[in-house]
């Protein structure tokens, strides 16, 4: 469906034929709900829409009574929410906010300087414009600001337009006189003015243009005694000055500019303040043509001209003066044996701007040359591009970054659009040409050769063939030198820069996949002075409280590839491995106190070096490297990492090197990921591995982690009572954290809760913030399911507060959320869902947030909205998610059995009691309509799994309020009463029969 409102209201379905919407009244409230399509609006705001003055008696039942009107006329559009009403289509639907979105689009377009893509998008949005927006309600005070500014808008993007198609080629005098038609509406608007005379100017009409800026200046000094702005009077200084012609070698480019607005300024602003700037970045980066376009804009205000000096086929130091010489066509007095002297002398007098292009090679010829030069001619400027500074005083660097990752698919975009006509990205080639840029480390060279081979392939094709880029990206420009013409060939160029120590040395950096600090390049390397390899952009810097330095992938890949045919491959490799095992090691132990914070932030800016080191150590068979990184890392993972992906980098590291820390990590992970069941097979290997082990911490962990998946809690017991007297602080407060897990599988909410405090005490006095931060997530879980919120909300505030400061803590937020939720507080539960969301977590953390949103929409009864949040979860096979699925199918009266099915099966599979009885609260609900006195049971077997009533819960409360009703207080206190008293065998038994009764 759409709605048009620039011009009469035009509604159409989704196959574009009319819908008629009668009535003044009907009309202004769609109206007015449109121009926030997707938003909610207040009953305050529509009543006063709708009724200015004299409203009737009762405007909320009018209003009400309007929107079930409008609803008949389209059905599903309009939802009722908490507060208001929301007209519920994407603002795109709208075409007073599309256009909106276009005219921003545009404008953007317009000041990056990419003049086609604005036009395209800036005529899209008036093109919309179909009249007078918002015609219907013309006479309603709430319209007026909204139509004056919608039509600001509609003049701006004009503006805007005509000044993108100023920039592309072509006859331009049609705009003349449409730009004289606008000014006649809009006499003393300034820009207006200015694209008069701008397009005058560009169609030959100079003249004409100087007489435009005149008459505008004295119309101002007549009728407000005032002058044209500061824009306008450069815009006619410039015309004044447009008779003496630029000097220079300068060239108009073949095709666009994209991105580099910033670093472009920047750059103008260095060269009007210092007389040498060097313009620094890898090869393929566009210095050249980023110094070009900054001396084009720069060439009016050199009289003595903007020269671009071409040193890249220059290879005798000697000929650098002579280069100048001829490109500049000087002519002066002879000075025989003094070159220097002769250029100075023949250099203008005036100022003068030279671009010395590719200095790295001639570098040291290049910095005397410079240095000479800027001493003998005070009216000189320098820009130089290099891969490595000139090292002189004085000189100012400008180093080039690789283009952020829209600008490069604008410029991949652009450039296939130039070799294949009508070439467009799709959502999925979108997707695909962002994993072009991100492989090709957004180097706008290669981004043009890999759109050069989108000629015949499609993006997608080209994505799958940069697993050999140096072999794929060839065929560039016949006219590019011969380094630019590949992507081997400009990495190969710096390569041939360097002494063969160099090269060694750099290619051994190239087994870094991550960033690293200079003692890791150090001992891999053997090349104490890494800095020098970022001073030739072979390493980029990377700034933060520990200097880090990191390899562009294309460059890294071309060491690796030199590497492996030098037969270096493997050392390198087995160095890197052997560094970070020794790190891992020294960083376990600081890990588990006062020191954690800063040891967590330092393993993960090594976290892919760390990942590296252990594929290789387990892909080369290396038992006792992969054991020492394994155990070094057990805990940083099990902090750092999703609790599933820790569970299965710690399941690799054991198939490798067998070894009881990283066992019992790896239980504790798979228990927090909720998975522990897929370790039942193994119970038998992990016990072996305990008996052989001489920490009785850990010895206790595996046997009570192996007890709880097995589901048989008293050896487990046994296991931590024995090993808690023998053990550090830490170690007793993971003991008596895994003891509550033992706990709850037995029902025991309140040994739960003391043994929860137990472990927080513990970490707390080690001064660590992981443990304390999970240990008061779980608390906090005991004391709401005891009735407790209060409590059980403080506990999860203070661990949100730890855990932040480790970088996580989005699944507490969402359990807080909850919390909220059962206690009345859900504007806030979602606002705190919505805000995780926003902070892009991890997978699961998504999908347990869009679980909960699910469940906080079926609470308020929109069930609509709770399917999309379902839909959106992509966790199909987590327990929770189909119970928030099963749940769901039971408020619509659909078939919940399967969904309850499964989720009770995969409960008890990982011997989750209390998510046991969360499937029994579901069941119950499921029952609840065809035998109210077994759902009753059901609900008392769920108190008895989970050892608590949890009564505040809304899939509690609810079924619990209809079978008092429905039964009567005392038969359904009998009902449950007898259930909750009922052994967890026999509980787990009747929810099983009452399951299969819905079958």
């Amino acid at each position: 469906m759409r709605v048009g409102v620039l011009g009469p209201l035009e509604v159409t379905d989704g196959g574009g034929e009319k819908v008629q919407v009668g009535g003044a009244r009907l009309r202004a409230l769609l109206i007015r709900l449109a121009l926030d399509a997707g938003s909610v609006v207040a009953v305050e705001a529509l009543t006063g829409a709708l009724w200015p003055q004299d409203g009737p008696a009762d405007p909320v039942h009018s209003l009400h009574s309007l929107v079930s009107r409008l609803r008949r006329a389209l059905p599903a559009a309009i939802l009722q929410v908490p507060g208001g009403y929301r007209l519920d289509l994407p603002p795109d639907a709208v075409d007073a906010l599309r256009f909106e979105r276009l005219a921003r689009q545009g404008r953007q377009a317009l000041r990056e300087d990419d003049p086609q893509p604005a036009v395209e998008r800036l005529r899209a949005a008036l093109a919309l414009w179909r009249g007078e927006a918002l015609t219907d309600v013309a006479d309603a005070p709430y319209a007026w600001a909204a139509a004056a500014r919608l039509h600001e808008l509609r003049l701006a993007a004009t503006e805007d337009r005509i000044a993108a198609e100023l920039r592309l080629s072509g006859d331009h005098s049609a705009l003349v006189a449409e730009l004289e038609e606008l000014l006649a509406a809009h006499p003393l608007r300034e820009r207006l003015r200015a694209l008069l005379i701008e397009t005058l100017h560009a169609t030959g009409r100079r003249a004409e243009a100087l007489a435009a800026f005149e008459s505008f200046r004295a119309t101002l000094a007549e009728e407000l005694g005032a002058g044209p702005g500061p824009e306008l009077k450069e815009l006619h200084l410039a015309l004044l000055r447009a008779e003496s012609p630029v000097r220079g070698n300068l060239r108009a480019p073949l095709s666009s500019f994209v991105g580099r607005v910033e670093e472009q300024a920047h750059l103008i602003r260095q060269l009007n303040e210092r007389r040498l700037v060097t313009l620094l970045g890898p090869g393929g980066v566009g210095k050249s043509r980023l110094a070009t376009r900054a001396a084009s804009e720069l060439a009016a205000g050199f009289p003595g001209g903007a020269w671009l000096v071409e040193l890249a086929s220059v290879t005798d130091p000697a000929a650098l003066p002579q280069t100048i010489v001829t490109t500049l066509g000087l002519t002066g007095p002879g000075r025989p044996g003094d070159q220097m002297g002769r250029l100075a002398d023949a250099l203008p007098a005036s100022p003068t701007l030279i671009v010395l292009d590719n200095c790295e090679h001639l570098i040291d010829a290049a910095a005397r040359l410079v240095e000479d030069l800027l001493g003998r001619c005070p009216h000189l400027r320098v820009l130089a591009t290099s891969r490595e500074p000139l090292g002189l005083l004085g000189e100012a660097l400008s180093p080039l970054a690789p283009l952020p990752a829209a600008d490069g698919v604008r410029l991949l975009a652009d450039r296939a659009a130039a070799v294949r006509p009508g070439f467009t990205l799709s959502e999925e080639g979108r997707a695909a040409a962002e994993r072009i840029c991100a492989r090709l480390d957004g180097l706008p060279l290669a981004i043009e050769l890999a759109a050069a081979r989108l000629r015949y392939a499609s993006v997608e094709q080209v994505a799958a063939g940069l697993g050999d880029r140096f072999l794929m990206l060839t065929g560039g420009s016949r006219t590019a030198l011969p380094r630019h013409r590949t992507l081997r060939a400009v990495v190969s160029w710096s390569w041939d820069l360097l002494s063969r120590e160099e090269r060694a040395a750099v290619e051994r950096l190239a087994v870094f996949p991550g960033s690293f600090t200079p003692e890791a390049a150090a001992r891999v390397s053997g090349w104490a002075a890494v800095e020098d390899f970022a001073d030739r952009s072979l390493l980029q810097f990377v700034p933060g409280p520990q200097p880090r330095y990191l390899m562009l992938e294309t460059v890294r890949e071309y060491g690796l590839e030199r590497l492996a045919e030098s037969g270096g491959l493997a050392e390198a490799r087995a160095a890197h491995a052997a560094y970070f095992a020794e790190l891992a090691e020294h960083a376990e132990p600081r890990l588990r106190g006062a020191g954690q914070l800063t040891w967590v932030r330092r393993l993960r800016a090594d976290r892919d070096d760390l990942l590296a080191a252990v594929r290789f150590a387990a892909d080369s068979g290396d038992a006792a490297t992969a054991s020492r990184l394994g155990a070094g890392l057990r805990f940083f993972w099990t902090i750092a990492e999703d609790p599933g992906e820790a569970a299965a980098l710690l399941r690799g590291v054991l198939n490798v090197a067998p070894h009881p820390e990283v066992a019992a990590a790896y239980l504790l992970n798979l228990v927090l990921a909720a998975e522990g069941g897929r370790a039942k097979g193994e119970a038998g290997g992990l016990l072996a591995l305990a008996a052989g082990c001489e920490r009785p911490a850990t010895k206790a962990m595996i046997e009570a982690l192996v007890a709880l998946i097995t589901g048989d809690a008293a050896p487990g017991l046994a296991a931590i009572d024995a090993g808690l007297p023998r053990s550090a602080a830490w170690d007793r407060g993971v003991l008596w954290f895994v003891r509550s897990f033992l706990d709850g599988g037995l029902g025991d909410m309140e040994a739960m809760r003391t043994d929860l405090g137990q472990a927080a005490t513990a970490f707390r006095a080690c001064g660590e913030h992981w443990g304390q931060a999970t240990a008061l997530s779980y608390l906090a879980f005991a004391r709401t399911t005891l009735g407790d919120f209060e409590a059980g909300a403080a506990a999860l505030e203070e661990s949100i507060g730890l855990a932040r400061d480790l970088g996580t803590g989005d699944g507490q937020r969402v359990w807080l959320a909850m919390v909220r939720s059962h206690t009345g507080q859900t504007a806030a539960a979602r606002a705190e869902l919505l805000d995780v969301l926003r902070g892009n977590p991890p997978a699961s953390r998504l999908g347990l947030a869009r679980v909960q949103l699910a469940n906080l929409a079926r609470f308020d009864g929109d069930l609509d909205a709770a399917a999309r949040h379902l839909a959106e979860a992509a966790v199909s096979r987590d327990p929770l998610f189909l119970l928030a699925r099963a749940q769901l199918a039971v408020a619509r009266g659909e078939d919940a059995g399967p969904d309850l099915a499964e989720a009770f099966a995969l409960a008890l599979e990982i011997w989750d009691m209390p998510l046991v009885a969360m499937a029994a609260v579901a069941v119950a609900s499921w029952r609840l309509a065809t035998d109210a006195s077994e759902a009753a049971g059901v609900l008392g077997a769920a108190h008895a799994l989970r050892g608590g009533p949890d009564a505040r819960h809304p899939d509690v409360e609810r079924p619990a309020r209809v079978l008092r009703a429905e039964l009567g207080e005392p038969a359904y206190h009998a009902a449950y009463e007898h259930a909750r008293r009922l052994d967890r065998a026999v509980a787990i038994s009747l929810v099983k029969a009452a399951l299969a009764h819905t079958r």
